[in-house]
């Protein structure tokens, strides 16, 4: 039996669309934070702090990073109510924050490159490590990030791969790297979903050519618009989620997907497989970060730190198939997990792979204007 297939709950699971899944259960969330003790570092903003006007934490985040039940969670820790919102992607968030978003949101989850981005917009906070309680768990590689050098604005969370998960039964061939696409596209045609992320699939199109994800050499991303335009007729739909049931059912081959949504489809259906392309593939980090006009700010920490607990770090994990930032929440996983290859690729993958940073001015417009060229073909 494969190491992916231990992973397995004795529970059924219905596949949960969406790249993030959350914890169910506030009970035994709150069991594990018991245990380890979270309510005495969740007590409370400091003294002469603010909680906000009305005692509520408002969270911009991934759809699925959160839940009502741990919502009800941390409101039973800490006395403060949690509103959710929604983005399907960081150039959405973004687009809120400058607009205005930064004074409704006091917490927010950036990927990687865009925690740059924002840094150099002046949108986030810059953190008081002195209020933060595990940062000294987190992995040695997110010690001292470079998108955001010793995590000043911003603290991981997750992370995990980008690659091709593709229906055995319905696909002529094993994918190997990404020019399996444009090798087969004739078989494929109409049966292939790409994310609907500028960087992630214009970068995994540089990749194939042998180039930078992080690219900013114009004739190189002029060639990777090229390519990609190449595949476009072929292409039945650009998806960040939605794919799910249509590949389940075989009227698609192929998406590109996050490896958190690719590891729950894999787990549901034996038909379903994921591979990291093995020319490398995308590494994603995703972050708790607190807007530089955030209404409340003590509560934010409090979230946090809340997250950054390793008995809700490791639960999270098990349930929801990223790779967790947090060591001490990695080494209360069971051995079958810790092991598996695709939440946990080895050393060989990961040095062909690339976290997507953020490019000079010039290059994100060159981006910006192939990728709307290529999504209105």
């Amino acid at each position: 039996m494969s190491a992916k297939r231990l992973l397995t709950s004795p529970h059924s699971r219905r596949p949960a669309l969406g790249r993030r899944r959350f914890l169910q259960g506030s009970a035994a969330v709150l069991t594990g934070l018991a245990a380890a003790n979270c309510r005495q570092n969740l007590a409370g903003p400091p003294a002469g702090g603010s909680t906000g006007s009305d005692g509520t934490l408002h969270i911009y985040t991934w759809a699925n990073y959160t839940d009502d039940s741990l919502a009800a969670a941390f409101t039973e820790l800490t006395g403060i109510s949690v509103v959710v919102d929604i983005f399907d992607s960081n150039e959405v968030m973004l687009t809120r924050l400058q607009a205005g978003g930064g004074d409704a949101y006091s917490l927010i989850y950036p990927s990687d490159y865009m925690v740059s981005e924002m840094i150099d917009l002046g949108l986030l906070t810059e953190l008081d490590q002195s209020r933060i309680t595990g940062l000294e768990n987190l992995r040695a590689q997110w010690q001292n990030p470079a998108y955001d050098p010793n995590n000043a604005h911003s603290v991981p969370f997750c992370w995990g791969t980008t690659g091709l998960l593709f229906n055995r039964e319905a696909t002529p061939g094993e994918p190997v790297d990404w020019n399996f696409l444009w090798e087969n596209q004739d078989a494929l045609s109409r049966r292939i979903t790409m994310l609907d992320d500028m960087r992630e699939t214009l970068g995994a199109t540089l990749k194939s050519l042998g180039y930078s994800y992080n690219s900013s050499n114009p004739e190189e991303i002029q060639a990777a618009y090229n390519r990609l335009l190449e595949l476009r007729p072929h292409i039945a739909a650009f998806k960040t989620t939605g794919f799910e049931n249509e590949l389940l059912g075989g009227d698609l081959s192929v998406s590109m997907a996050y490896s958190s949504d690719a590891i729950a489809l894999t787990l549901e259906d034996d038909r379903m497989e994921y591979i990291i392309p093995a020319s490398g593939a995308s590494l994603w980090t995703d972050t708790l970060a607190i807007p530089a006009t955030a209404p409340n700010v003590d509560a934010a920490y409090q979230w946090i730190n809340f997250m950054l607990d390793p008995a809700v770090a490791s639960a999270a994990v098990e349930r929801l198939f990223f790779a967790t930032a947090n060591q001490a929440a990695f080494n209360q996983l069971p051995a079958e997990i810790q092991s598996n290859e695709d939440l946990y690729p080895p050393e060989s993958v990961l040095a062909k792979s690339e976290g997507i940073v953020a490019v000079d001015t010039a290059s994100t417009d060159l981006f910006d204007q192939f990728w709307t060229e290529v999504t209105s073909a």
